[in-house]
């Protein structure tokens, strides 16, 4: 099920606070990070990896040296859902 406009208040807006972005003309979250390295960014990668698969939810991502960019939405249903929150907030956990 996709975000209720209260959820969307309640656990989007922090998200995008912290430098999550709407991608335009879909309903889809997206965030650039950047590393010391590419041994770092691929640790970072690594580690989001082995969540999304125990969720089965898994990111839209780039890697090019030190920098992923990662974009979630939730295409059962064409669009944002708790899980793109629960993996968004996991992503950031795992970043500081």
């Amino acid at each position: 099920m996709s975000l209720t406009v209260d959820e969307r208040k309640e656990h989007l807006e922090p998200l995008l606070g912290l430098g999550w972005q709407m991608v335009t003309g879909r309903d889809a979250i997206q965030k650039v990070f950047l590393f010391k390295d590419f041994n770092e960014a691929f640790g970072f990668m690594s580690r989001i990896a082995l969540k999304a698969e125990k969720m089965d939810h898994h990111p839209e991502w780039f890697n090019v040296y030190n920098k992923v960019d990662i974009t979630l939405s939730t295409h059962d249903v064409s669009g944002l859902s708790v899980r793109d929150i629960k993996l968004a907030t996991f992503i950031e956990e795992t970043r500081k």
